[in-house]
């Protein structure tokens, strides 16, 4: 198969998460169309998932430090060769930044949340194109973005199971993904369910993170430590999430929340956080983002037997759809 496009992804690390996962998606994706992958990234446990043919070169490049970020660059540049650069998060950004300056090969990024509104970001000015993941993204961010910004959303892939149907109360698993950081929100969670030790439920956590230790606490203060389970980091998420009852996404922000998309994708109920991104896909009220009441009296409906959030399958797109348009997208900058 003939190269169409020689690409440099640039991601900071290569553990769980959304942007990793959408990187190794669109590594996927972009092998099967014909292109030559280079990933930099500072490595992680996905890597292992990435298709063979990916070139990875191990580099510090989530480091906020700047003479770092000079090594960075002048590594890359040595190298060279690529027809675009693509930069994930704000590290990135700077080293594509300074490496395209110095080799003047073009480079886009991908924002993929609503970062704070900082220094850190005045970079994305000067990529020659940007991608949002959404809307919300894209509003957010509109002073710190070029004139070339585009909004491509988040596709899934066809997942490997399909939810067995089983809900409350016949089924009590509840379920967590995600890293476990503070703007995931868990503890808000835990503490909703603390408040609902008398009724039946477990909870299974997937994902491991700077918190969990305080998590794991959390749940021993609460006496609910006997009915939720941290299983750290999993391979065999779309598993979990076919055998389970209802995902609760309690997150205090989100570029789009890929976790959601995935349970979607699955048929898995989703009990969601009132975040902009997630309204797109909803046809009635979310959960209130850190009300602890709210949660326990969404939380309590689900246990009854009643609706999670109102979300759409129909509102997804594959994620091949996603790559197609990013190639698209790069074919109007190089």
């Amino acid at each position: 198969m003939k190269i169409k496009m020689k690409i440099l992804h640039i991601v900071p690390e290569f553990e769980e998460g959304g942007v990793e996962r959408y990187a190794v998606q669109l590594c996927h994706e972009q092998i099967n169309n014909g292109h030559e992958i280079t990933l930099a990234t500072a490595g992680g446990k996905l890597e292992k998932i990435l298709p063979e043919s990916v070139k990875i070169l191990h580099l510090p490049v989530q480091k906020k430090n700047l003479f770092t970020g000079f090594y960075c660059v002048r590594t890359l540049a040595k190298i060279g060769g690529w027809d675009i650069i693509h930069a994930h998060s704000r590290v990135p950004a700077w080293i594509a930044w300074w490496l395209s300056s110095k080799t003047k090969i073009k480079w886009v990024m991908t924002a993929h949340a609503v970062y704070s509104l900082n220094f850190g970001i005045k970079v994305f000015k000067h990529a020659d194109g940007v991608i949002c993941v959404s809307e919300a993204v894209r509003e957010a961010l509109k002073n710190y973005l070029p004139e070339n910004v585009i909004t491509i959303p988040n596709g899934t892939e066809a997942p490997a199971y399909k939810w067995q149907g089983k809900y409350f109360p016949e089924n009590k698993k509840f379920l967590c993904v995600g890293r476990l950081s503070k703007n995931k929100a868990i503890d808000v969670v835990l503490n909703a369910l603390g408040l609902l030790r008398n009724h039946e439920w477990t909870l299974d956590i997937l994902g491991d993170g700077s918190h969990r230790e305080e998590l794991e606490k959390l749940t021993v203060e609460l006496g609910i430590n006997d009915r939720v389970k941290f299983w750290g980091d999993r391979d065999d998420v779309e598993k979990f999430m076919s055998e389970s009852a209802c995902l609760l996404f309690p997150s205090r922000s989100e570029g789009v929340g890929l976790v959601v998309l995935e349970a979607l994708a699955v048929g898995l109920p989703v009990l969601a956080s009132d975040l902009e991104p997630l309204r797109a896909y909803a046809s009635g009220e979310l959960v209130e983002v850190d009300n602890v009441g709210a949660w326990r009296s969404a939380i309590l409906k689900v246990i009854r037997g009643g609706a999670a959030s109102p979300l759409s399958v129909e509102k997804l797109t594959s994620f091949s759809e996603t790559a197609k348009r990013t190639e698209e997208f790069y074919k109007t900058i190089v």
